[in-house]
């Protein structure tokens, strides 16, 4: 494909180029257009009817993006900066230097350069900042007639048609009417009079994850974003929600193998950015282990007495860890999608103790049965035995209760990832193994 693609424009033949691109989407277009090389992005986009091009466009790395608009003519800049969405001009204009971002903004019109400012003065990972201002809002005292004269006009620039949003006297957003309603309604009828409730919306301040559980709630496929007085700012569909919850996801897989999250895709990451996202939590963890090995010290006359039991020490400890690590990833996911809530904390204190005690005897059984393949005495099996029940447990009340806590402080629960977790839960657990010892064995 991308050498039929090299063919065409080397002709410049823009009707074979139309034919050729009739057979794809424009998200495969803009990938085979990344592949291309650079003096044939430029004449792609230049013969390319101005419509399909932008849409091409805002497919692009920010990067590749400026490169393209940066090397053509400046009106044909102009016309595709000022038909691109304001949620990828925004994304553009932040993601390269403030220099590059100067000019380009020169080329947007007055009263969009207004709006795209507006956007980015708000804070990264909010509704705000995410918001697109191309949607249709209509007034309220309008009849059914103008709203859709008023569709016809500017409906071509719009992000979605399905919705028309209605402002009041002062641009508050007063309800939010379907393109089917207004189709269905006489034409006389006031917008006023087909409203239905309280519109749903999202403030400006709201975190982009908050936003996308509103939305994925009511099955929206898209949300209006307003300011704290109702003033309506823009909206949200619901592909850029997407985008959010795949990032969120990823962000709290990453946390949760204990390591910072990456900010770009995995190969553009230097070796050293690797290194330096993954440093700080290996050190952290390993300064925590340390007190495992005090543990060890402290219980070194325990273990002189009964060598044995050091054969169960890599097995309780990892099984603590294991289980803790269960539990934490599935409340994070949990709190992130809102299933769960700190008001819930007992219930899932209960929930979690309940399942621990049955995972925790399970557990002790079959270490029993290993204690006796070893040969070990049935004293040290019952030790270990009844040490993994309590560790299970213990490892599971931990982990249930952490992240709730953590949430509850607006501290990112996925921070309790499944190393932290396995080392906090492995020296506390070696007390319990060897308080159990001498308590069972009576040494000293």
């Amino acid at each position: 494909m991308i050498q039929e693609i090299k063919i065409i424009l080397q002709e410049q033949n823009q009707q074979s180029l139309m034919d050729f691109l009739s057979r794809f989407q424009p998200f495969d277009i803009a990938t085979m257009l990344s592949e291309l090389e650079q003096e044939e992005q430029l004449t792609f986009i230049i013969i390319c009817p101005k419509p399909l091009a932008t849409e091409i466009l805002e497919y692009l790395e920010p990067e590749l993006l400026y490169v393209i608009l940066h090397r053509i003519k400046d009106g044909f800049t102009s016309a595709l900066l000022n038909e691109m969405s304001s949620d990828t001009v925004v994304n553009l204009l932040l993601s390269i230097h403030p220099h590059q971002a100067k000019k380009l903004m020169a080329f947007l019109s007055e009263n969009y350069r207004r709006k795209i400012n507006t956007l980015m003065n708000y804070e990264p990972n909010t509704a705000g900042r995410l918001a697109t201002v191309d949607y249709i809002a209509a007034r309220i005292s309008w009849t059914v007639e103008q709203a859709l004269q008023h569709v016809r006009k500017v409906g071509h620039g719009a992000e979605i048609v399905s919705y028309i949003y209605v402002l009041g006297s002062h641009g508050e957003l007063v309800g939010i009417v379907s393109l089917k309603e207004i189709i269905l309604a006489k034409t006389g009828t006031r917008l006023e009079e087909i409203l239905q409730g309280e519109p749903i919306s999202v403030t400006v301040d709201m975190h982009q994850q908050e936003a996308a559980d509103v939305l994925s709630k009511y099955n929206f496929v898209a949300i209006p974003v307003v300011a704290k007085d109702q003033r309506m700012i823009g909206i949200i569909t619901v592909d850029d929600l997407i985008d959010v919850i795949h990032e969120e996801a990823t962000e709290d897989f990453q946390k949760l193998g204990g390591s910072q999250p990456l900010d770009e895709p995995y190969f553009k990451n230097s070796i050293w950015s690797l290194f330096k996202k993954r440093i700080g939590w290996l050190l952290i963890l390993f300064v925590a282990e340390a007190y495992t090995s005090n543990v060890l010290r402290h219980y070194e006359d325990t273990l002189s007495q009964q060598i044995a039991l050091a054969f169960f020490v890599p097995l309780l400890i990892g099984t603590g860890g294991n289980t803790g690590s269960q539990t934490v990833t599935t409340l994070v996911r949990a709190l992130a999608v809102g299933e769960v809530q700190f008001k819930d904390m007992f219930k899932v204190f209960r929930r979690e103790v309940s399942t621990g005690l049955f995972l925790g005897i399970t557990m002790g059984i079959v270490v029993l049965f290993r204690a006796y393949l070893l040969g070990v005495s049935m004293n040290i099996g019952l030790v270990v035995a009844v040490s993994a029940l309590f560790i299970v447990i213990w490892a599971s009340m931990v982990a249930a209760v952490l992240p709730l806590i953590l949430h509850k402080l607006r501290v990112d629960p996925a921070i309790v990832s499944g190393p932290f977790i396995t080392t906090l839960v492995d020296g506390t657990g070696l007390i319990i193994y060897f308080t159990m010892a001498k308590i069972v064995l009576q040494l000293q």
